[in-house]
């Protein structure tokens, strides 16, 4: 029984699966966004966001910390030159799983993982203000009112004329 164990062994052995992580974190952070199963995803998240929190400080021991986990020299620079830079005021959350339906040949459950920051659809759409809605008391008169058009007066003025000889304003009617 596996009582407390919480890690998924993906079908593989411990060194298969350490290459195939550091592999795949790898290809995230170079790519931004990768396209895997949900199970791999997940063991992938646990694996990389470590990583990205480590790269916030630009020290020597934390850059060869994240390389005994990445093995790749490409990476490291771009995560400490690029993805750190971006998530520096995010406490954590830095990955964003998206399902993508199921695959064709054997029915596995997919997914496309990207990096949060880096997504510029999501960003364009954050980045328009929301209208604060509140829903306190009585709404129906109070969303009457505003939906309503409300009618704008015009008012005509009449033009003024000075009288030559008294010098005192009269409006001409």
């Amino acid at each position: 029984m596996r009582h407390g164990k919480k890690v998924n062994h993906l079908g593989r052995t411990s060194s298969h699966r350490k290459a195939m992580l550091s592999n795949m974190a790898a290809s995230l952070i170079l790519h931004k966004r990768i396209n895997t199963t949900l199970a791999k995803a997940k063991a992938l998240r646990g694996y990389v966001e470590p990583l990205i929190t480590r790269s916030k400080e630009d020290t020597t021991h934390s850059r060869r910390m994240v390389f005994s986990y990445l093995q790749n020299k490409e990476a490291v620079t771009v995560l400490f030159r690029e993805v750190s830079v971006k998530v520096a005021d995010r406490q954590g959350g830095y990955t964003r799983i998206l399902k993508t339906g199921n695959r064709l040949g054997d029915n596995a459950e997919m997914c496309m993982m990207e990096l949060v920051d880096f997504n510029e659809n999501m960003l364009a759409s954050k980045a328009a203000p929301k209208v604060k809605t509140t829903r306190r008391g009585r709404t129906t008169k109070a969303k009457a009112e505003t939906t309503a058009p409300k009618p704008v007066d015009t008012v005509v003025e009449k033009p003024v004329e000075t009288a030559p000889e008294t010098g005192e304003t009269e409006n001409k009617e």
